[in-house]
């Protein structure tokens, strides 16, 4: 019997509204890598260079030939691929010390990145060299919380924002960078860092009168700010973060949080560092740009992942003019030495006690009492047995000098709290130390959080002048320290911190890394 025409028409009424919803939904894929920090070549799970025995036996991560397979299998998988950066790709190996941002700009280009934002590191070498790698990329480089028109480098070329369209849909971008780079990097004195929260709004409104519903922010700000900005702003579907190198995983319990993390219906994600995960967000929207669902995940690098033949040679060949340097072996440890940054940003470390003794060791015999070393300035572990010049450069690979001053008590003590002023965020300005013995609270007040200081065994005398050594970087404000700009009898020009550790380790023979409580965290 034919069915009542009611029912045919309501029938055919909910299958128009089905089909026209389903074709209004977007879907967008959105494959990530973020402080990548010049890992051209694979590493070992220290995040250290990976020698190629290794390699061959899949014990290796990353590296460029491997993102390649990864990001072609992906596009050729996925709907409306999409590759973006989080920031930091500058400094980190031999292959930056060598080839500056040139090498980055090829093979970020063979990648195929569609935009990146800038990360503090691409400021290590002024604005300068990375308006050489901007001129060389083929793809908007962005920065929207700063004003760079005194800066004759940038203005008029880094802009803050800007449109792509993939399947005929306009996605709007917003890079952020740390507001306090200044500190961080060496951005010289033209260039006024502002607030996230009102650079991204301000790009956000100016995209959405536009037309644009759909927009990604690209943030090299930390995932703790990441949060901030969403929580803060209207508008934004997803921040593809970096900066703060942090693992999220939705089925992993060691990870920070889960991926994405959902605040309101803004997506933020993030994939750890080097290159060691690709990351992967699926997002479908709506006819009217809000987004329905956000589901991913970071995928592992390992040695499931074949390395493509074009990319691995043409790293070997870029590698020749380093080998000779990074090969030669200069000491020997009988354990690994710990330089995780999770360690070394929040707690005594094994890599900062052994850079910091080795500071004091090299200029004890001028009377220096006392070392101090950024735990952030500490890249890389070491793992046990022969150590090479690599190695120990990819520890230090910022090409810091030792640096020796004079500062009373007062303002060693003014030092140490910057240093764990922003513990809980991470922050690489947290302090370790030689010659000297320190405990704190993070529970306290920023700027009161420092207890019971004590200098070969001794409490600290606020009105004595202390003979100190760090780095240059320090020395000179770097990362908050600006109470050592004004140091008494201050000398920057030492030799590379990095030499100074290699020297250390092959004056002890076998090494045995060590940590003995100079560094205490106040109980909870």
């Amino acid at each position: 019997m034919p069915a009542p025409k009611s029912l045919l028409t309501a029938a055919l009424t909910a299958l128009c509204l089905s089909t026209t919803q389903g074709l209004a939904d977007y879907t967008l894929t959105i494959l990530h890598t973020n402080d990548f920090h010049a890992r051209f070549e694979p590493i070992n799970k220290y995040d250290s260079s990976c020698g190629h025995e290794d390699n061959d036996a899949g014990k290796c991560f990353g590296g460029s030939a491997r993102l390649l397979t990864a990001i072609r299998a992906a596009r050729a998988r996925v709907e409306n691929p999409v590759l973006f950066d989080g920031g930091d790709q500058f400094q980190g190996t031999l292959f930056y010390t060598q080839y500056k941002g040139k090498l980055t700009a090829e093979m970020m280009n063979a990648l195929g990145y569609d935009a990146m934002t800038v990360g503090n590191h691409e400021f290590d070498d002024g604005p300068e060299v990375l308006r050489g790698f901007m001129d060389a990329v083929a793809f908007p480089v962005l920065m929207s919380n700063a004003d760079v028109s005194g800066e004759p480098h940038l203005a008029g070329k880094l802009r803050k924002s800007t449109v792509i369209e993939r399947a005929g849909e306009r996605i709007g971008l917003i890079g952020l960078t740390p507001q306090n780079t200044d500190e961080l990097a060496s951005p010289g004195p033209n260039i006024i860092f502002t607030d996230p929260v009102h650079a991204v709004q301000a790009e956000v409104d100016r995209l959405t009168a536009d037309g644009v519903t759909k927009i990604i922010v690209l943030s090299h700000s930390g995932y703790r700010t990441d949060l901030h900005v969403a929580r803060e702003t209207t508008g934004v579907d997803v921040i593809v973060g970096g900066h703060s190198n942090t693992y999220l995983h939705s089925e992993d319990e060691d990870a920070a949080g889960p991926y994405p993390t959902m605040v309101g219906n803004t997506a933020v994600v993030q994939a750890y560092a080097y290159g060691k995960f690709l990351g992967e967000l699926k997002v479908m929207f709506d006819d009217t740009g809000t987004i329905t669902t956000a589901t991913g995940a970071p995928v592992l690098m390992d040695a499931g992942v074949a390395e493509d033949a074009d990319v691995k040679s043409r790293i070997a060949e870029a590698a020749i003019p380093l080998d000779a340097i990074r090969n030669r072996v200069v000491a020997e440890t009988s354990a690994a030495v710990d330089g995780d940054k999770t360690t070394c940003r929040a707690a005594e470390c094994q890599m900062g006690t052994l850079v910091a003794e080795a500071m004091l060791a090299r200029v004890r015999g001028q009377g220096v009492e006392i070392a101090i070393q950024n735990g952030g300035g500490l890249r890389a572990s070491i793992d046990a047995g022969p150590v090479t010049m690599g190695e120990v450069l990819t520890v230090l690979p910022f090409q810091n000098t030792l640096s020796t001053f004079r500062i009373t008590g007062a303002t060693l003590l003014e030092a140490l709290e910057n240093g764990v002023s922003q513990f809980e965020d991470g922050a690489g300005r947290f302090t370790q130390v030689a010659g000297m013995q320190y405990r704190f609270d993070p529970n306290a007040p920023s700027g009161a959080r420092i207890r019971d200081v004590t200098v070969d065994g001794k409490p600290l005398d606020p009105e004595r002048l202390y003979s100190a050594v760090s780095n240059n970087y320090l020395r000179n404000g770097g990362d908050g320290y600006t109470m050592l700009r004004d140091a008494q009898d201050a000398y920057d020009f030492g030799p590379d911190v990095a030499e100074v550790l290699a020297d250390y380790l092959a004056s002890q023979q076998l090494y045995t890394p060590f940590t003995d409580g100079r560094i205490q965290r106040v109980s909870d």
